[in-house]
């Protein structure tokens, strides 16, 4: 189910990037972070006296993107009331989970809100300081399905770690696998060509790391360097580096 909460006509603007569309999925029930954050989806936590999804919204405004769909799920309704008078409001839309769909089911879900050709796409649990000027025009120059911002983690154990040859094509995809440190992982920062969603699988919930991106290296999948550390927030442990990282430096484009 979609719909969209969008109080102004949002204006084209020369920047391709303004008539580029994205996704972030907001829907995780975020189920080891209880601990610390029970009271909101951990879309909402606050990270160094800012809400997490705030930082990624501004990020992407600030590069010229306008008009960010949210997929949500689990207490979506704070995410709602989180934009209500908000400030960047006019530049949000939802896509709505009645039942939790996955990673690739949520996507495919507020991909009907996409207008633009290529689209970007985000986890909204995790930060990486990509370029994504450049990423996009790594994903315009290979004319490829998926290009995937890859990244180096502090625990690359766990996250899905991507190969790739010298010209950037993705070679496999290996989901939380066991790899020793200073692997590329998957940054969970992806342009996608809208192609993409007719090779999607049929059912209505899988999962875009497990079931969908190793079914697919023979459709034109690249690989960016995003010469970026990955954020995120998933668990205490990483929710607490998160605030030091955030607490000793701005965010920057």
């Amino acid at each position: 189910m979609v719909h969209q909460k969008s109080h102004n006509k949002i204006a084209s603007i020369p920047n391709p990037l303004g008539n580029t569309d994205v996704i972030i999925l907001c829907g995780g029930e975020g189920k080891r972070l209880r601990s610390v954050v029970s009271n909101r989806p951990k879309v909402l936590a606050e990270v160094a006296s800012r809400v997490f999804l705030d930082i990624l919204v501004d990020r992407l405004l600030s590069y010229g993107f306008r008009r960010i769909i949210l997929s949500v799920g689990y207490m979506k309704e704070e995410v709602f009331k989180h934009f209500d008078n908000h400030p960047n409001s006019k530049n949000i839309l939802f896509a709505e989970e009645e039942i939790p769909l996955g990673t690739g089911g949520a996507l495919k879900n507020a991909a009907q809100l996409v207008k633009s050709d290529d689209f970007l796409v985000m986890n909204g649990d995790s930060f990486c300081g990509a370029d994504l000027s450049k990423l996009y025009l790594f994903h315009k120059e290979k004319k490829g399905v998926l290009s995937i911002a890859v990244a180096v983690a502090q625990e690359p154990s766990d996250y899905g770690v991507v190969s790739s040859n010298i010209l950037g094509q993705v070679l496999s995809f290996n989901e939380k696998a066991s790899v020793s440190h200073g692997g590329f992982v998957n940054a969970g920062i992806y342009f996608m060509a809208k192609k993409i969603l007719g090779i999607m699988p049929p059912q209505k919930v899988f999962s875009l790391e497990y079931d969908f991106f190793p079914e697919i290296l023979n459709h034109k999948c690249f690989a960016f360097d995003s010469e970026a550390e990955l954020i995120d927030i998933g668990t205490p442990e990483r929710y607490k580096l998160a605030q030091k990282f955030f607490s000793s430096q701005p965010v920057k484009r």
